[in-house]
């Protein structure tokens, strides 16, 4: 008796289950700002999640978090097993987007993408870093786009040191010319 095996079509070029993420969706990274903008002067924490892989779409907030003005502590045992949990999120109330100690101690044991969102949490005054506490880029893509060609999608040189964010919606680095 002959199996039925339903056969998946998906695109070769998709990013699979567990990738990096390469993207962030814009209302996920304006979720998390907002979020951040209302735990001002404590810090904020959350979890991202990518759903489709390769795109990051959605924040979830864990129980048991505590904040305060120098410290968010994420009880990762209460995250649910999911596969599609890429990494962190939390906000600097200084306004510094440079990882503590402190970060990079969590970025190398947990996550492959983390964002460090900082005051006054505008669309420009974030960064995001690998789980080895090196800056990376992401792209931030409306709901129904795709990423547009994944070998551009890499790495783009930071802002100079000491460079301040600037308030308001700040280009960003895809839209330089």
């Amino acid at each position: 008796m002959p199996f039925f095996r339903p056969q998946r079509r998906r695109d070769p070029d998709a990013p699979r289950l567990g990738s990096t993420p390469k993207a962030i969706s814009r209302r996920a990274l304006e979720t998390a700002l907002a979020s951040a903008a209302a735990a001002h002067p404590n810090e904020f924490g959350g979890v991202l999640r990518s759903d489709p892989p390769g795109v990051i779409g959605e924040l979830l907030l864990l129980p048991g978090t505590t904040a305060g003005r120098r410290h968010a502590n994420f009880q990762l045992y209460m995250l649910h097993v999911d596969l599609s949990v890429v990494g962190t999120v939390h906000s600097h109330p200084s306004g510094s987007l440079r990882p503590s100690d402190a970060d990079l101690r969590l970025f190398r044991s947990w996550g492959r993408r983390h964002l460090i969102l900082g005051s006054p949490y505008s669309m420009g005054c974030w960064r995001a870093y690998d789980g080895n506490g090196e800056e990376t880029r992401l792209e931030v893509i409306e709901p129904g786009d795709r990423v547009r060609d994944r070998a551009a999608v890499g790495r783009y040189t930071p802002p100079e040191p000491g460079a301040k964010p600037t308030a308001g919606r700040a280009p960003f680095p895809e839209d330089e010319a």
